[in-house]
């Protein structure tokens, strides 16, 4: 058996993988990387996001929220995630979603709504936009969800328990009173965390946590750990440029 790539690009390295449990996928910025940026994957342009969304949904998936497998009879699931809430996946993905069919969670960071990714340009990257409440509001009228990815996008593992228990629970209720609605669902910034702070997520009242760990989702994945493929542009290797040129 070929090993899977790193990342995930298309459907046809994964089928057989995802036919095994739930699988999810992560975007973040769906717009061109700019010149310089510091982490080029964190960008994937519109037109390869509407090719991955349509290759899905041709092959037959149903986009749910995050979770495990649970009976669906025989219809094929993913979840699309989207970590930040960034005005690109408002102006630039959710066209494109509506168009398909696809619904996707996204993570919000509480505290920044309207603003930017102050946490990357802290770290020498790009400060990117942030959705405002009323674009936050049209994502969810279009049908699709929202969770919490903590108030202001710390590494949880790095910061006292204290002060991570309070980004985790006040992001939830933060959220709730504004958009009055549950949520159910969390994402560690950065894909950090400990078994303390996934313990925090189970007792703020959380459902599923998503990591970063690559996967897919089985009866036996615990539900505060959840598997996340990163989706991105595919990788520029001899390989990848000859498979591409001879269909396969």
């Amino acid at each position: 058996m070929r090993p899977l790539p790193e990342y995930y690009s298309g459907l046809a390295p994964f089928a057989d993988c995802f036919g095994r449990g739930l699988p999810s996928l992560c975007y973040h910025k769906i717009e061109e990387a700019p010149r310089g940026a510091r982490i080029k994957g964190l960008y994937l342009s519109a037109g390869l996001f509407a090719q991955q969304i349509s290759e899905l949904k041709s092959a037959g998936f149903h986009f749910i929220p995050p979770g495990l497998p649970e009976s669906h009879g025989t219809k094929r699931k993913i979840s699309i995630t989207f970590d930040d809430g960034f005005v690109s996946n408002w102006k630039s993905a959710m066209p494109v979603m509506n168009l398909h069919g696809c619904r996707a969670i996204n993570f919000l960071v509480a505290d920044r709504l309207g603003k930017s990714s102050d946490w990357e340009s802290a770290e020498g990257g790009e400060a990117r936009p942030l959705m405002d409440e009323v674009q936050v509001r049209e994502w969810l009228a279009a049908g699709n969800w929202i969770g919490a990815h903590t108030c202001t996008h710390p590494r949880l593992s790095q910061i006292p328990l204290p002060q991570a228990k309070e980004e985790i629970l006040g992001s939830k209720k933060k959220l709730e009173d504004r958009f009055g609605i549950p949520l159910e669902h969390f994402a560690y910034p950065y894909g950090d965390y400990t078994p303390a702070v996934r313990d925090l997520v189970s007792e703020a009242g959380f459902g599923t946590a998503s990591t970063m760990h690559r996967g897919v989702n089985t009866a036996d994945t615990i539900r505060y750990e959840l598997k996340r493929w990163t989706a991105r542009y595919p990788t520029r290797t001899l390989r990848n440029i000859l498979r591409r040129l001879l269909g396969n």
